[in-house]
């Protein structure tokens, strides 16, 4: 494995760890680190890419192991908890957006600009995680506070 992480580093369960490997450098510009391949030369026991310049681990579903508690989304199912991925400008979340749905993820939530200050977006992939987006809008510039004339 590579150098231990100093965050949180989110382990997603796949139907299909090559495939979403490939998906997810198309749809989301990941890099990949490395990837262990499993005995049965199948499947992969564990995979490591990179997104924004976070870790992502992820392994194909291995119900043999740990009693069937790592399970990947059913077809067409989503999982309880999205990746968020926080970007700098406004108009990078509509692109990162339009990458992964030309890719083949579905939007669920398109983009755009929230009563909290941010433009925000929502895809879920085609192995049922779900990806947020946002960045900070740009604040409103307070208009010139009023001289007062003198004398009065």
């Amino acid at each position: 494995m590579p150098a231990v992480q100093k965050n949180v580093v989110p382990y997603l369960t796949v139907s299909d760890a090559k495939g979403a490997i490939a998906f997810y450098k198309k749809g989301l510009a990941a890099k990949e680190v490395m990837r262990m391949p499993a005995e049965d030369g199948k499947r992969l026991m564990h995979a490591q890419i990179e997104i924004n310049g976070h870790a992502i681990y992820l392994s194909d579903d291995f119900p043999e192991y740990a009693n069937g508690s790592h399970r990947a989304p059913k077809p067409g199912g989503v999982t309880p908890v999205g990746m968020f991925i926080q970007l700098k400008a406004p108009k990078e979340v509509d692109q990162w957006i339009a990458r992964a749905a030309k890719a083949g993820a579905t939007v669920t939530m398109p983009a755009s600009d929230q009563f909290w200050g941010d433009r925000f977006g929502v895809i879920s992939d085609p192995y049922g995680h779900s990806w947020q987006f946002g960045a900070p809008l740009p604040k409103p510039k307070k208009a010139p506070a009023k001289k007062k004339a003198k004398g009065k």
